[in-house]
């Protein structure tokens, strides 16, 4: 509803303003997030090979999509991490335990990379 009241444009013009906002969030976070700069060597290591080593397109998209999904997690988390910073670095239980949780869903997606990598691989090797 926001929309037709005229806050953003929509089409193309809405499309551009949403890719700029979007790699300044790229951007803050490689500046910002030694986490985030690590996942990315990481990816730019792993997501080549696994696209040569996946035999189908089914296995390229699981071995690369699940690194990417890591990547967005990371993003998430950061971005939780920079709202809570906002409010103040003093600990408060709740911002604390927003954080772990957040630590703990790229942990869950790291997981989730070593199954899928696994499930693939590993047969191949036996």
């Amino acid at each position: 509803m926001a929309d037709e009241i005229g806050h953003l444009p929509r089409g193309p013009a809405r499309m551009l303003k949403a890719a700029k906002w979007s790699i300044q969030g790229l951007v803050a976070a490689w500046l910002h997030e030694s986490s985030f700069r690590l996942e990315v060597y990481l990816f730019v290591v792993l997501a080549p090979l696994g696209w040569w080593l996946g035999e189908t397109p089914v296995e390229r998209v699981l071995l690369v999509g699940s690194l990417l999904m890591v990547l967005s997690i990371e993003l998430l988390n950061s971005a939780v991490e920079a709202v809570i910073e906002r409010y103040g670095a003093e600990f408060h239980e709740l911002a604390g335990r927003a954080k772990d949780m957040g630590s703990a869903a790229v942990f869950v997606l790291m997981l989730n990379v070593v199954l899928t990598w696994g499930a693939i691989l590993l047969p191949r090797l036996a």
